[in-house]
C-alpha cells in the first residue's frame, strides 16, 4: 500500500462524508475502533500506514471497502447518517459547540491521548511512572533558596502590571546575560519577558505568519513549534536531524526545503527531544543559509545552561550579527522552577529589516499587558552569581549520573539503541521496528502504559517521520530509573504489534 495514495483516499472519503478529524475519531470510537488524534494526522499527512485491522475498521466507519484505500475501487456514495438511539436522544442536546477549524491540524502529544489514558488510570487508583515531561519539581529538584527568598521579599512590590516587555531589572539582567553569550547589539527594548518560552513562541509566530508562509522546523522537534506555526496559519516544513550524526541537522536537507515562501529557520539547541548540542561549525552553516536566503533565525535555547561533558553552548545569534535573530531562553529548567513561568526572547542582528515585524510583536505584547511580575522579580538574582544547577551536571551530580545510567540501560535492551545526549535531560531511543513489527508508535506508548504503567511520549509526537522512537525523561531518581529499565526490558522481550 502506498502511503500517499492512502492519505489522498482517506481525505477524499472524509470530505465526501463531511467529517473532520475529531468527528472521524468520535464516529470510530462509537463503533469500537480507537483512533488517536496524532494517529489520524499521521495518516492524513502520508507519514504512516494503518495496520490491516485499522484499515478494515476505517473502511467500515466511512462506509466503503478496504480496496478503495488501495485505489482499486471508486468511492461509494456517502453512507447515511446513523440514527441516534432513544437513550442518545434523551442524553444529548440538539446542538453542540465545535472547536475552531484552526485547531484541526494542531497537535501537542506531550499532553495528548496517551496522557489522557494515564490520567484515567490514575483516577482509577493506578500509580503511573511519568517519564513524559520535563518537569523537575515532582522528582525532588528544588529551586535555589536565594530565588525563593528574593521572590518572597519582593512579592508586595509585584502587585501591579509591569511594562509589557517586563521589569527593567529583569531585562537588564537578561541583556547582560546576552552579552556574556556573545550576542551583539542587544538593548533593553530588544528584550521581552513571557509566561515561559511557550507564550513567546506563540506570540512571535502569530506576529509573523500569513497563510501559506513556511517555517523550517527540525524533525524531531519540540512540538509546540509546529503547533504554533500551524495555529498562526503558516506551514511547518520539517528538516531532518540525522541520528547517525549525533542528531545534528542535515544542512543539505534544510537547503533543499527552502522555497520562496520560507520565512524562518527554527533551531532547537540544545535539542529537545534528543539532547543534542550543536557545534559552532554547524551553527555557522545554518546562519549562512539564513543569510543567503534572507530568513529569520528563531533559536530555542531553554536548555543552554544544562550542558554536560565539559561542552560549551554557543548561541547562534552570536555568530550572525547581520541576520535578524530571535533567541528564546528562561529559568524553568536551569533553576527548576517550571511552574513559575518565566522566559524571555531577545531580538538581535539586523533589526532594521524587521521594523514592521517588531511593531507586530509590540502590539501582541501590549495586548497581554505583561507577563508574571513576581516571576520577573527573581530574574536578576537567578542569572547572577553561582549557578547551583552546575553541580547536577558534573560527574557525581544527579543529572549526569542518571544520564549515564539510562544511556547504558537502554542500549543494553535487545531491540533498542540510543545516542548519548550531551545536554538537557532527555534521551530519544530507537526501536527496532522490524523486530517489534511496529506500525503505530502511539499504540506502542499506550501498550507500554497499560501493561507496565510507564508513561512515555511516542516519537511521532515530536513530528518524527517514522514510528520507531520514543522520548524518555531521565529526571526520576536512580532507583526509579532502574525499575523502569527492568520493566521496559521485560515488556519488549515479548512485545509485537
Amino acid at each position: 500500500m502506498n502511503a500517499k495514495v492512502f492519505s489522498d483516499k482517506l481525505r477524499q472519503a472524509m470530505e465526501q462524508r463531511g467529517l473532520t478529524q475529531a468527528e472521524l475519531i468520535r464516529l470510530a470510537d462509537s463503533r469500537g475502533l480507537k483512533l488517536g488524534k496524532s494517529q489520524v494526522s499521521q495518516y492524513l499527512s502520508g507519514k504512516t500506514l494503518p495496520r490491516k485491522g485499522v484499515l478494515d475498521g476505517l473502511a467500515g466507519v466511512l462506509g466503503t471497502h478496504p480496496a478503495y484505500f488501495l485505489g482499486q475501487v471508486e468511492l461509494d456514495p456517502p453512507a447515511p447518517a446513523v440514527p441516534l438511539s432513544r437513550e442518545q436522544k434523551e442524553e444529548e442536546p440538539s446542538y453542540s459547540f465545535s472547536k475552531s477549524r484552526k485547531l484541526e491540524h494542531v497537535l501537542y502529544d506531550i499532553r495528548g491521548p496517551v496522557l489522557d489514558e494515564a490520567t484515567r488510570m490514575e483516577q482509577a487508583g493506578t500509580h503511573i511512572l511519568k517519564l513524559n515531561i520535563g518537569n523537575p519539581a515532582p522528582f525532588g529538584f528544588r529551586a535555589p533558596d536565594e530565588v525563593i527568598y528574593d521572590m518572597g521579599q519582593q512579592l508586595t512590590q509585584c502587585e501591579g502590571y509591569s511594562d509589557s516587555r517586563g521589569l527593567f531589572s529583569a531585562r537588564k539582567a537578561i541583556m547582560q546575560y546576552a552579552q556574556l553569550k556573545g550576542i551583539p547589539g542587544v538593548e533593553i527594548q530588544d528584550i521581552y519577558t513571557g509566561n515561559g518560552v511557550s507564550e513567546l513562541i506563540n506570540l512571535s509566530l502569530s506576529a509573523l505568519l500569513d497563510a501559506g508562509d513556511e517555517v523550517l522546523i527540525p524533525a524531531p522537534d519540540y512540538p509546540l513549534w509546529t503547533a504554533c506555526v500551524t495555529l498562526a496559519g503558516g506551514t511547518a516544513v520539517h528538516y531532518i536531524c540525522d541520528e547517525s550524526a549525533d542528531w545534528y541537522p542535515d544542512i543539505e536537507d534544510i537547503r533543499r526545503k527552502i522555497t520562496n515562501r520560507t520565512k524562518a529557520i527554527v533551531v532547537i539547541n540544545p535539542n529537545n527531544p534528543t539532547g543534542a548540542l550543536y557545534p559552532r561549525e554547524l551553527l555557522e552553516q545554518i546562519a549562512e543559509l539564513a543569510r543567503q536566503h534572507h530568513l529569520i533565525l528563531f533559536s530555542d535555547e531553554i536548555y543552554d545552561r544544562l550542558v554536560m561533558d565539559g561542552e560549551k553552548h554557543v548561541s547562534i545569534a552570536s555568530l550572525a550579527p547581520d541576520v535578524f535573530c530571535v533567541t528564546f531562553s528562561g529559568l524553568s529548567k536551569s533553576h527548576m522552577i517550571a511552574g513559575f513561568r518565566i522566559g524571555w526572547m531577545i531580538l538581535s542582528g539586523r533589526k532594521s529589516v524587521a521594523k514592521d515585524y517588531i511593531e507586530g510583536i509590540n502590539m501582541l505584547s501590549n495586548m497581554r499587558l505583561c507577563s508574571n511580575v513576581p516571576a520577573q522579580s527573581i530574574v536578576q538574582t537567578a542569572l547572577g552569581g553561582y549557578q547551583s544547577v552546575e553541580r547536577y551536571l558534573e560527574p557525581g551530580g544527579r543529572i549526569y549520573e542518571q544520564r549515564e545510567y539510562i544511556y547504558r540501560a537502554l542500549n543494553d535492551i535487545p531491540g533498542l539503541s540510543a545516542v548519548k545526549p550531551k545536554a538537557a535531560f532527555y534521551i530519544f531511543p530507537k526501536l527496532d521496528a522490524k523486530k517489534f513489527n511496529i506500525m503505530d508508535d502511539e499504540r506502542f506508548a499506550l501498550d507500554l502504559l497499560r501493561e507496565k504503567k510507564i508513561l512515555i511520549v511516542h516519537g511521532s509526537g515530536f513530528n518524527w517521520i517514522h514510528p520507531d522512537h520514543f522520548r524518555v525523561v531521565y529526571l526520576p531518581r536512580m532507583e526509579v530509573l532502574e525499575e523502569a529499565a527492568v520493566s521496559l526490558r521485560d515488556f519488549l522481550s515479548t512485545y509485537r504489534q
